[in-house]
């Protein structure tokens, strides 16, 4: 009698190694087919912007915003300390060269103004008494040789008499000699006494020359004592408009410290910040342009602070040509300044691609625009518009320049919706 042989079945563990080596050999495979392939990344092409790679002008240039403020700025300092005493005008009035904008007060100022007043007061009447008493000197001096002349007049007359009475044998010796020493006396009285004249003369003249140059000092001193206590009336120093007054009644002030300024109406100037990555590519001479009220003006750059702060640095801009009518201090305007003049470059506009790729990659278009294929790329200059392409794009290329950031590290992406 013939029995069915029962068939023998797998055991379970046998069953569980071929699983497993088939399972690695299928991840084997999977992972050499993925690496010898490319990443595909399906795109809906209405959700990216496509842009052509074209020959086109090109210009470098910088965004900036620039304020415009006033051509010529006069600050008012304190040039003496005090305490606010009047404030004559408001912040913003126009003003004219001269006008008292307000007043301190320094009594420790005038205090002192009044003592050197007093002082050259004394210098002066000093100066009046040593005159009039040089003068009566002088007087008494010339009385005195007007009495010397008159008795060597007199010495004379006798001494002449007597030497022909003496000659003629009328009169001794003894009283010719008399009367010869008589004369001789008078004679070297006279010498003396103009020596003491022309002493004296010389000694006032040089006591009253020192005298007048104390006080010519002193005189010079108080004018500028005077001119110092003259200045606790700020005045504008130019025509112009009041700016920036930081000052209030009773409130103190300290010698140098800026009370405001004055704007010269009528003439601008622009102050723009830049970036300190173009410090080396700015100098004067540059030109921006901006539009107001729809027409285009120029500007050039004319100073350039160098001091970098936070990363910026500032230039001074002068209008080239006609200024904007109805342009106000400290109004903004959006720059565009060039850095290089107008050139043929390869251009690629600009879009979101650049945060992820850096500029060193793209992903460029089929013919048939139903792919996108990730290229190597070299870029140059730029300004808001463009980048400059050096290498990896030709004319007519068309690149996806809108944002990769959902696309990893695909390597080719399929357009289709």
């Amino acid at each position: 009698m013939d029995r069915a042989i029962e068939k023998k079945r797998w055991p379970v563990k046998r069953k569980l190694t071929w699983s497993i080596g088939g399972g690695i050999v299928l991840l084997i495979v999977g992972s050499i087919w993925l690496g010898s392939g490319k990443s595909r990344l399906n795109v809906d092409p209405e959700k990216i912007t496509i842009s052509d790679i074209k020959y086109g002008a090109f210009t470098e240039f910088i965004p900036l915003n620039g304020i415009v403020l006033p051509q010529t700025t006069i600050y008012l300092d304190a040039t003496e300390g005090g305490r606010v005493d009047s404030i004559y005008v408001e912040d913003g009035t126009l003003m004219e060269k001269g006008d008292p904008v307000l007043k301190l007060v320094n009594t420790d100022l005038e205090l002192d103004l009044s003592n050197r007043e007093t002082a050259v007061f004394q210098v002066l009447t000093e100066m009046q008494n040593t005159r009039n008493q040089a003068e009566q000197h002088t007087i008494a001096q010339l009385n005195m040789m007007a009495e010397v002349d008159n008795a060597l007049a007199e010495a004379k007359r006798i001494y002449d008499v007597n030497k022909k009475l003496y000659d003629d044998g009328v009169i001794p010796l003894q009283e010719f000699k008399s009367t010869e020493n008589v004369y001789n006396f008078q004679l070297k009285r006279k010498s003396l006494s103009e020596k003491t004249l022309a002493q004296d003369s010389i000694s006032t003249k040089q006591q009253l020359a020192q005298m007048k140059e104390s006080y010519t000092r002193m005189q010079g001193a108080l004018k500028l004592m005077r001119r110092k206590v003259g200045d606790l009336i700020v005045r504008a120093s130019v025509d112009g408009q009041l700016t920036s007054l930081d000052a209030e009644v009773g409130q103190s002030k300290n010698k140098g410290e800026r009370l405001g300024q004055i704007d010269v109406v009528g003439s601008f100037k622009v102050r723009a910040d830049i970036d300190e990555h173009y410090i080396s590519r700015i100098y004067t001479g540059l030109k921006g342009e901006f539009i107001f009220t729809d027409s285009s003006y120029t500007l050039v750059i004319k100073k350039i602070y160098t001091q970098v702060t936070n990363g910026r640095f500032q230039v001074d801009m002068q209008f080239d040509g006609k200024v904007p009518v109805g342009i106000r201090r400290g109004q903004t305007l959006q720059l565009r300044l060039a850095l290089s003049d107008e050139t043929t470059a390869l251009l690629l506009p600009k879009g979101g691609f650049y945060q992820q790729t850096g500029g060193n990659w793209i992903f460029r278009v089929n013919e048939g625009s139903t792919k996108g294929y990730r290229v190597d790329i070299r870029l140059g200059r730029q300004n808001p518009d463009y980048y400059e392409v050096l290498e990896g794009l030709k004319p007519g290329d068309k690149v996806i320049t809108s944002n990769y950031e959902t696309y990893g590290d695909m390597q080719e992406l399929i357009l289709k919706k």
